[in-house]
C-alpha cells in the first residue's frame, strides 16, 4: 500500500510525490513550493513565524508549520499569507488594517501575525483585551511592535470575513501510508494491527512534541503513527457524574467541555502553550510522553482520571496514579495505545484550583504546576487529592502532604513539602526554590478556601 499526500492549498489542491511526510510543512512551503511568506523563527513552534491556517469544520484554526509533518496534512485545507485575497483580488481586510494601523516594522514576523488576526477574526473572536491577547500569544515581535499591532486587530474583531471554502478533496475511506514509514490509519482495529506490525513506529497524535524531531533537531522519526483519523480516539462526551476525551483530541476541541465541568482551567488552559499549539496539541499526546513538566499530568492526578488502554489482547482500565513509573517510563505495553482518559465531576462540597509557575506567562513550560481538589464539610477538609509537576521525575500525588492536611492543616502540609518531593535542580530553578513554590502555593489554595473572592494572582490584583 503506498499513498502520495494530497491536501488543499489556498485553494488549489495538490499532490506530493518524491517529498518524505516527514519532511515539515514550513520547510516544503518555503523550500518547494516558493511561498516564502512563512518564516521560520525559532524551529519549536514558539514564535508563531510560521503560523498558517487550517480550514476545517468552518472553523480557520491557526497553527505552528514548523512542527507540523506533512505527512499530518493529509486530506486538510492549508491557507498562507500568499492566499489572502480581498475583494476584487485586492488586501485582505485583514492586510489592510495591519498596515492602516502601521502594524508592522521588520516585517518578518507579520504573516504570522496577518495568519492568527485571520483564525481569531474568522472564528468570531471580539476586540476584548483579553480575546487579543489570547489569540496573538503564540506570536512574537521581536521589535516590539505590539501596541499597533493590537489596535489592528480590535479593527477586524467581528468582521465579517468570508467562510472557508469548502474542500476540494474527498477524504479518503481507508487507511493511507505514505512512503513506507507514516501510517495513517482510519479505525481503531487498523492502528492496532499497525501497532502491532511495526512496534518501532512513533505514535502521532498533535505532533506538538514530536515534530520537534523534524524541526529544531533535524532527525526525522524512521516511522510514524498518524491517529488523527482514528474516530474512537476523537471522542468527547460527559454525563452527569464524568468526563471522557479521547487521546487524540485537541486540547481546543476538549476545552469547553473541561472547562464547564472545572471552571478553574479557562485560565490554566490559556497558558497551556498558544491558540496555536492547542489547535494541534492533544492531552493524549500529553500523558504518553511522561514528561514531568508536563502541564496537564498534575490536573488529572489530582481530579482522580484514569485511562483506557487498549491492544489486541483487548482492553483495560488504569488509574492515572499507576501509569507513571519513572523518567519518561510508563505501564503502556508496547502494544497498547491510550484511547481515552475519565475522570468524575466534582462531588458536593468538592472545589478544585490548578497553577502554573514558570519564567514566562505564555508559551513556556512549567517549572511547577499544581492541581488540587479539595472536599470540605461544616468548614473542614475531609478529603483532599493534591498532585504536583516539576517536583519529582514524573508528576505525582503529594501523598504525604495530603495527610498532613487532612490531620494538622495547612501549616503541616506545608512543612510536609520536602519530605514528599526531592526536586533537582537545573535551568529552570533550584530545588529549593521549587519547594518554595510549591509551599507557596498551598498557601495561596488555603487563601483561595478561606477567602474565595480574594484575588491573588497577578491578572486579578
Amino acid at each position: 500500500m503506498a499513498d502520495n499526500v494530497r491536501f488543499t492549498l489556498n485553494d488549489c489542491p495538490v499532490e506530493i510525490a518524491g517529498v518524505s511526510p516527514m519532511t515539515t510543512l514550513l520547510d516544503w512551503l518555503r523550500d518547494h513550493r516558493g511561498l516564502r511568506g512563512t518564516k521560520e523563527g525559532c524551529a519549536e513552534g514558539d514564535c508563531g513565524a510560521c503560523t498558517v491556517v487550517l480550514e476545517r469544520e468552518g472553523r480557520r484554526d491557526a497553527v505552528n508549520a514548523c512542527i507540523a509533518l506533512l505527512g499530518q496534512l493529509d486530506g486538510q485545507s492549508v491557507r498562507t499569507v500568499e492566499g489572502l485575497r480581498g475583494p476584487g483580488g485586492g488586501p485582505h481586510p485583514v492586510q489592510v488594517a495591519m498596515a492602516e494601523a502601521d502594524a508592522t516594522q521588520c516585517g518578518f514576523c507579520t504573516p504570522g501575525f496577518v495568519m492568527s488576526a485571520l483564525a481569531h477574526a474568522s472564528n468570531g473572536g471580539t476586540a476584548d483585551p483579553d480575546a487579543i491577547h489570547e489569540a496573538l500569544a503564540g506570536n512574537l515581535c521581536r521589535c516590539t511592535g505590539y501596541r499597533p499591532i493590537v489596535e489592528a486587530m480590535t479593527r477586524i474583531a467581528g468582521l465579517a470575513v468570508e467562510p472557508p471554502s469548502a474542500p476540494l478533496l474527498s477524504p479518503r475511506t481507508t487507511s493511507a501510508a505514505f512512503d513506507g514509514a507514516f501510517f495513517a490509519p482510519r479505525s481503531l482495529d487498523e492502528l492496532l494491527a499497525l501497532r502491532a506490525a511495526h512496534p518501532e513506529a512513533l505514535l502521532l497524535a498533535g505532533g506538538t512534541d514530536l515534530g520537534l524531531l523534524a524541526s529544531r533537531e533535524r532527525k526525522p522519526p524512521k516511522a510514524v503513527i498518524h491517529l488523527l483519523y482514528v474516530p474512537e480516539l476523537a471522542v468527547i462526551s460527559a454525563s452527569a457524574d464524568q468526563i471522557t476525551i479521547g487521546a487524540a483530541a485537541t486540547y481546543e476541541a476538549a476545552a469547553p467541555t473541561l472547562i464547564e465541568a472545572f471552571p478553574a482551567l479557562r485560565a490554566y488552559l490559556s497558558r497551556l502553550g498558544s491558540r496555536q499549539i492547542r489547535n494541534m496539541g492533544t492531552i493524549g499526546g500529553n500523558i504518553g510522553t511522561a514528561s514531568p513538566i508536563g502541564d496537564m499530568p498534575p490536573v488529572l492526578l489530582a481530579l482522580e482520571a484514569s485511562l483506557t488502554l487498549v491492544s489486541p489482547r483487548g482492553t483495560r482500565e488504569i488509574p492515572l496514579d499507576d501509569f507513571f513509573l519513572d523518567y519518561r517510563k510508563t505501564e503502556l505495553a508496547p502494544d497498547e495505545i491510550i484511547q481515552s482518559l475519565s475522570m468524575p465531576r466534582l462531588w458536593e462540597g468538592e472545589t478544585f484550583h490548578c497553577d502554573k509557575v514558570s519564567k514566562r506567562r505564555d508559551q513556556d513550560i512549567s517549572t511547577v504546576a499544581g492541581a488540587y481538589r479539595v472536599r470540605i464539610r461544616n468548614g473542614r477538609i475531609e478529603d483532599a487529592r493534591l498532585a504536583f509537576g516539576g517536583m519529582a521525575a514524573t508528576s505525582r500525588r503529594a501523598r504525604a502532604t495530603e495527610a498532613a492536611l487532612l490531620k494538622d492543616g495547612f501549616a503541616a502540609a506545608i512543612a510536609a513539602v520536602e519530605s514528599d518531593f526531592k526536586p533537582l535542580d537545573d535551568w529552570r530553578g533550584s530545588a529549593a526554590y521549587r519547594r518554595q513554590v510549591a509551599a507557596n502555593l498551598l498557601r495561596r489554595l488555603e487563601l483561595r478556601l478561606a477567602e474565595p473572592g480574594r484575588a491573588l494572582e497577578v491578572e486579578a490584583l
